[in-house]
């Protein structure tokens, strides 16, 4: 066998680099992708408690074992009027499997003027009123109407900053409203 010429040792050395090089960035891909594809961390739902429009005390804890839209609303707040139907249509069809929606007013909180809206839009869920404060907890924007969606667990699953849409409702809150149905089963 023939002592290599240093050219034909220079393209060995370089093709033995190449090699190393790909497998590194194959590598690099895997531990990419391994880390993106990880669930992001789970986040307790913080604990609150709010006065209904009577009076009452109403705490999230209360929704224990459901899935809770949270909906943070106003009266003068139009998208949020606009989308309100929507909540009622999904509480009215969704309950018997576990959701529960909630609706928390943003200041400023008028208590006649929202009772006269909660009674005009005939919404029979619960009606919490809620402060900056209460906002904060979940977000420290100011858009309106804003939504936290909680799992049965009581963990933070998702926040839509708007007027939630039904292929939203269908991508984000079905799929937990079917794994509470199976896990009754």
């Amino acid at each position: 066998m023939k002592p290599l010429s240093n050219t034909k040792k220079h393209e060995k050395g370089a093709t033995n680099f190449n090699v190393i090089l790909c497998y590194l960035v194959v590598l690099l891909c895997f531990f990419t992708l391994s880390v993106f594809a990880q669930d992001n961390p789970v986040r307790k739902a913080p604990s609150f408690s709010l006065k209904n429009l009577n009076g009452k005390t109403v705490r999230l804890g209360d929704f224990k074992g459901k899935v809770v839209l949270i909906n943070f609303w106003a009266v003068w707040c139009i998208p949020c009027r606009a989308e309100i139907p929507e909540l009622i249509k999904w509480q009215n069809e969704y309950q018997k499997d576990g959701l529960q929606v909630v609706g928390i007013t943003y200041p400023p909180n008028n208590r006649a003027k929202i009772r006269a809206f909660v009674r005009k839009m005939k919404m029979k869920y619960p009606v919490l009123i809620g402060s900056k404060k209460t906002r904060a907890l979940f977000d420290s924007g100011k858009t309106l109407p804003f939504s936290v969606i909680i799992d049965k667990e009581g963990n933070v699953a998702a926040q839509i900053e708007g007027v939630i849409f039904s292929d939203e409702f269908d991508e984000k809150i079905k799929p937990l409203l079917k794994q509470a149905v199976k896990d009754r089963e």
